[in-house]
């Protein structure tokens, strides 16, 4: 008997333990949900055992009715004695992949509805299950609820299964390939038809983007948003994303969607991500649009030299400066052993922008507020060569001011969340070269504003949370640049 309680309260305590889990996955969806940014390698490196993990509370849970089905026949009836266990078993499976999933939603740049519904699925399923189990291990006899938890708990898997589905291989996956006559039958809408619904007449409409739409909106559109870019509108892609502007009209060289689509598949900023590259008929199609000043309005026909099909390989075809490594290496000669070492010291913030080029991007946000000024000054050797950098969220503050002023190819420069003040933003207008800057959650004030006006190639100007009051007037130059 004193066994028997025993048991009944570590099992008690168990649930409760199991509980405990659930619901701070479900404050951690509700207050730390994902946003479309990039952090903590090591949760990115948790989080992609989700997909792993993820399958065994599936099977587990399509097991268990049908344990529960065939017990009730007498000749089976031993069935019934170990669906609690499988319970218990997919309750601790469902919460742990609940918590991977968030893992990789957090950290691995995603966001929209598609994976917030998901995610919810997945919580709720693992407190279904979790409910089923007490009720299965602590009713001495079955009650009708445990039959409707167990129909709901099937339910979720089916439905937090297809949003699954949807995230990694597109809204329409089931529905993709479907006969056009079984659609209009069922009354299936296809979603990447809808998003179609352009003005035809012009350039961007007829040509870009039907590309879009067909290579990136799984990614980056209305449902799903990755790096908080969206590409189903063209507000959404000259908005830009996490990283700032992609498109810089009348520079197609210059603009980082030009860039990574003409990557080698096997880079890290290679688009589309995990998918075929981009025809070099689609490719040259972006290319002029962006060189023409990437208009909406634009007719369709004003571009003589166009391909006629974005999807002919043979049409209009690019060819792609080969990479030569005796150059490459003359080129990094000057720098190559400091960012070595610098490397070595700072794993995974510091890289070239290329195969090809000299130049660099730091990403130090990574490391977060473990990174700080004196860390930041041990960049100063290679500073003229760093053109992408982001400092969001890390411990520096005005003391860098130098070492950041001294970057003069910058192009990009993201200090959102830090502790520096108008003293640094007043020291960086000798970043000719900058087009986006962000200063989001810093004590910044418009008193630094006429200092950064005169940047002539500044574009973007993030001032969201700071003390510049939203609506309070900015000089000339920076007009339609400031985004709060």
């Amino acid at each position: 008997m004193r066994a028997s309680s025993s048991r009944s309260l570590r099992e008690f305590r168990f649930s409760l333990f199991l509980l405990l889990l659930i619901l701070v996955v479900m404050a951690l969806l509700v207050f730390l949900p994902p946003d479309g940014n990039e952090r903590a390698e090591w949760m990115q490196f948790i989080g992609r055992f989700h997909p792993l993990a993820v399958h065994l509370p599936i099977a587990l849970v399509l097991l268990i009715p049908i344990f529960e089905l065939m017990g009730r026949s007498a000749c089976f009836s031993y069935l019934r004695l170990s669906t609690g266990f499988l319970l218990g078993l997919a309750t601790l499976a469902a919460t742990a992949a609940a918590i991977l999933g968030w893992c990789l939603a957090r950290s691995g740049g995603y966001s929209g509805a598609l994976v917030t519904q998901h995610m919810w699925g997945g919580i709720l399923l693992a407190f279904t299950c979790w409910l089923c189990w007490v009720l299965k291990t602590r009713l001495s006899h079955p009650v009708p609820i445990f039959g409707v938890a167990l129909t709901i708990a099937v339910a979720l898997v089916a439905w937090t299964g297809y949003r699954g589905g949807q995230l990694a291989l597109g809204a329409d996956h089931l529905t993709e390939h479907m006969p056009a006559r079984l659609r209009d039958v069922l009354g299936v809408r296809d979603s990447r038809a809808a998003s179609l619904k352009v003005d035809a007449s012009t350039f961007y409409g007829a040509r870009v983007h039907p590309i879009f739409a067909a290579r990136c909106v799984d990614c980056h559109g209305s449902d799903k948003h990755k790096a908080n870019l969206r590409l189903d509108s063209y507000q959404g892609v000259m908005h830009g994303g996490k990283d700032g502007p992609i498109v810089q009209p009348g520079n197609a060289p210059g603009s980082d969607l030009f860039r990574r689509i003409t990557l080698s598949a096997s880079h890290d900023d290679f688009m589309p991500k995990g998918k075929k590259a981009l025809s070099s008929g689609e490719v040259k199609l972006i290319e002029l649009w962006i060189g023409a000043g990437a208009s909406e309005t634009l007719a369709k026909d004003e571009i003589k030299d166009a391909p006629a099909d974005s999807g002919a390989a043979a049409a209009a075809e690019v060819t792609f400066q080969e990479i030569d490594p005796i150059a490459v290496a003359k080129g990094r000669a000057a720098i190559a052993p400091a960012v070595a070492e610098l490397q070595k010291k700072f794993p995974n913030i510091l890289d070239y922008e290329s195969r090809g080029s000299a130049d660099l991007r730091l990403n130090a946000s990574i490391l977060g507020a473990r990174f700080g000024d004196n860390d930041l000054a041990e960049f100063a050797t290679v500073a003229e060569h760093i053109t992408v950098a982001d400092f969001s969220g890390t411990g520096i503050t005005d003391r860098s001011a130098g070492t950041i002023a001294a970057m003069k190819r910058l192009r990009v420069l993201r200090l959102m969340n830090t502790g520096i003040t108008d003293a640094t933003v007043l020291r960086l207008g000798t970043l000719g070269q900058l087009e986006s800057l962000n200063v989001f959650g810093t004590p910044v004030t418009s008193a630094s504003l006429p200092a950064i006006s005169g940047l002539p190639r500044l574009a973007h100007l993030y001032v969201g949370q700071t003390s510049i009051p939203q609506g309070s007037p900015v000089p000339e130059p920076l007009a339609g640049k400031v985004v709060f």
